[in-house]
C-alpha cells in the first residue's frame, strides 16, 4: 500500500500537534475526576442553550476536522480523522436529541460499572491523545522510496 504524500503526512501531524494536548489534558481530567463531575452534568443539561450551544461548537469543531484533514493513510491520519468524525457525530446528537444524551449521561452517572467504564475509555484517549502529541511534534513525515520501475527510468533517462 503506497504511503501518503509528504503534505498529506504534514497535515495530519498537524492536526495531532493541536488536538493531542488538547484530549490528552481534558481527558485526563476526565478520567481521574469524573465521579466529581456530575453536578457539571446537570447544570449543562438544565439549560437547554448550553446543551445546544456545546453540540454547535462540536458539531462544528469535528466538520473543522472532516473538511481539513481529509488522508486515511496511516494509523495518525486515520485515528485523526475518526476523531473528527466522532466529535461531529456527538455535537450532531446534543443538538438533535438532548434528551436521549442525556439520558445516557445520567445512566452512567448512576451505575458504578458505567462509570468505571467511561473513566477506562477516558484514560484510553488520553493515551491517544499523548500518542498524537508525540507524533505530531517529535516524528517527520516518512518519505516514500523509490520502486525499482522508477530508479529505472531514472537511470535510463539520465543516460546511465
Amino acid at each position: 500500500m503506497p504511503t501518503a504524500s509528504v503534505e498529506a503526512q504534514q497535515r495530519s501531524r498537524l492536526y495531532a500537534r493541536v488536538i493531542g494536548p488538547y484530549v490528552a489534558v481534558i481527558t485526563t481530567v476526565l478520567a481521574i475526576r469524573l465521579p466529581e463531575l456530575i453536578g457539571l452534568a446537570t447544570d449543562l443539561f438544565a439549560q437547554p442553550v448550553l446543551a445546544w450551544m456545546l453540540g454547535a461548537l462540536m458539531l462544528g469543531g469535528g466538520l473543522v476536522i472532516i473538511g481539513g484533514h481529509r488522508s486515511w493513510r496511516g494509523p495518525l491520519a486515520v485515528t485523526v480523522s475518526l476523531f473528527g468524525w466522532f466529535v461531529a457525530l456527538r455535537g450532531f446528537l446534543l443538538i438533535a436529541t438532548p434528551t436521549v444524551v442525556r439520558s445516557g449521561v445520567d445512566a452512567s452517572m448512576l451505575s458504578p460499572t458505567a462509570m468505571t467504564l467511561a473513566r477506562i475509555f477516558f484514560a484510553a484517549l488520553a493515551v491517544i491523545g499523548l500518542l498524537w502529541t508525540y507524533a505530531g511534534w517529535f516524528t517527520n513525515p516518512a518519505v516514500a522510496e523509490p520502486s525499482a520501475s522508477a530508479t529505472a527510468m531514472s537511470s535510463a533517462h539520465r543516460g546511465g
